[in-house]
């Protein structure tokens, strides 16, 4: 199994290669965030990766840190029922707590889970295509087609919902640095 440093540059190179077949279909831009909205599952190690970057910008940035953690708290409080997938219902709207509001941009970009790694530019996942809806505004699918790359990362053992990940990302992290 590869580690954590080498799927994620897996990634980086495989969405890059789809981001160049794109050119200008590509809609993604700093601070677009239509993809950052509703609820995800994510892993254990996006986890882990998530709390190292918040303990990493408690040192270099700490208010930046504590309003991702109050934005935490907030999504936590907001949360419901859970849906057949295990995610929250009604938040189809509800951004990422580590979405800064004011720029849409995300505060941990770095850290970010696999799932918003690859999301965006077309990618290939068995027999479907998925692509951000912003994306490829009136281009057929064969156009769509020639610019996807195929990404399979295979679901981590131990994924996990959206409220589960958001305690141990924001909450944990801020007990264990008391």
């Amino acid at each position: 199994m590869p580690s954590d440093r080498d799927l994620l540059h897996s990634i980086s190179l495989t969405l890059a290669e789809s981001a160049r077949r794109s050119g200008d279909w590509l809609a993604c831009r700093p601070g677009c965030h239509q993809c950052c909205l509703g609820p995800f599952a994510i892993g254990q190690t996006d986890a882990a990766r998530l709390q190292a970057g918040l303990r990493q910008l408690d040192g270099t940035d700490p208010e930046r840190a504590s309003r991702i953690r109050d934005r935490g708290r907030a999504y936590l409080a907001t949360i419901g029922p859970l849906d057949e997938d295990g995610l929250p219902e009604g938040m189809d709207d509800a951004p990422c707590p580590v979405i800064d509001p004011e720029s849409g941009q995300c505060d941990l970009y770095e850290f970010r889970p696999v799932t918003c790694r690859t999301f965006g530019p077309a990618v290939r996942g068995g027999d479907a295509i998925g692509a951000c809806e912003l994306c490829y505004v009136g281009a057929t699918e064969a156009e769509i087609e020639a610019c996807a790359v195929e990404f399979d990362a295979a679901d981590e053992a131990g994924e996990t919902i959206v409220a589960r990940a958001v305690s141990e990302t924001f909450l944990q992290t801020e007990r264990s640095d008391r």
